[in-house]
């Protein structure tokens, strides 16, 4: 049987795999929710054990809105995943987030329309706290290995999840800004809010790309300028990882996240179908 693990990576555009693992494996376990985005590799790094999924594939294939995140976080937990470092390219809506700056968020708007958000369904209704939607614990640990690193790094803000696969109009983009959200992109919506259900800690780690298009003195976002300042990013974010595994393996769980569904499913227990509580069996506590 494959060595459970603890902590998964899920890596965003420009970042499909990572160098310097030992003790490589590669699985693709189908779940109840379908196949996961690609291969996972389990493998060893600053001594520690971990899974890393590409989000959109390797070679990137698949838009934001055909990611299968319930599947990816569904063989993520069967793996015994329970912490996820969640990288992704993100446009600024503020000055002070530059591109090829490092933030970690703590709060999000959710703006898509079109993807399965939740694991429940089908015979089954539960509710789950998401007031603080992803895991600041894990959050100021990644923090604390960003403040050393030689990158421009920021703690807090608001992110936009938007559905894509086209970038803002610059109508929405200020919008956003009126709200008072400082980040936006295509994919921290299902994951964290799947990643809650599950009881995972999930943290979510921006790399600014661009301006969107609100800004007047900078080219409006293209995909040509999110892939070269990813690229030269990828280096920080390959380090980043390398540093805080041993810290985040040897911290204390957050028991809120762990215990999120406990009393969250509201159906009778005689009216849940058997198919759909085996469905969730092994991914929601509960049921």
């Amino acid at each position: 049987m494959t060595q459970p693990v603890q902590i998964g990576v899920i890596g965003g555009s420009g970042f499909y795999e990572m160098d310097g693992l030992s003790e490589v494996e590669r699985v693709k376990p189908f779940t109840a929710f379908g196949a996961p985005s690609d291969e996972i590799v389990l493998a060893t790094l600053s001594g520690v054990r971990l899974a890393f999924l590409p989000r959109h594939g390797r070679g990137h294939r698949l838009l934001p809105t055909e990611v299968p995140a319930r599947a990816n976080i569904a063989a993520l937990k069967g793996l015994g995943v329970r912490r996820i470092l969640s990288f992704s390219a993100v446009g600024s809506l503020q000055q002070k987030y530059a591109p090829r700056d490092f933030v970690i968020p703590d709060q999000l708007v959710d703006r898509t329309r079109h993807r399965p958000d939740t694991f429940f369904g089908e015979g089954i209704v539960g509710h789950v706290g998401f007031a603080d939607p992803f895991a600041n614990k894990l959050g100021d640990v990644l923090f604390d290995e960003l403040k050393k690193m030689p990158v421009t790094s920021h703690r807090g803000g608001t992110i936009v999840c938007m559905e894509g696969p086209l970038f803002s109009t610059r109508g929405e983009s200020e919008l956003y800004r009126s709200w008072g959200c400082d980040l936006i992109n295509m994919s921290a919506v299902p994951e964290s809010k799947l990643a809650r259900e599950a009881g995972i800690e999930y943290a979510l780690v921006c790399m600014v790309t661009d301006y969107d298009c609100w800004h007047d003195s900078h080219a409006d976002v293209d995909i040509q300028m999110v892939i070269a300042n990813l690229t030269a990013n990828a280096g920080n974010a390959a380090a980043l990882i390398r540093r805080v595994l041993p810290a985040i393996a040897a911290a204390p769980r957050d028991e809120a996240i762990a215990n999120a569904c406990q009393f969250a499913v509201i159906t009778s227990p005689d009216k849940r179908p058997p198919a759909t509580v085996a469905k969730l069996r092994g991914i929601i506590d509960g049921v």
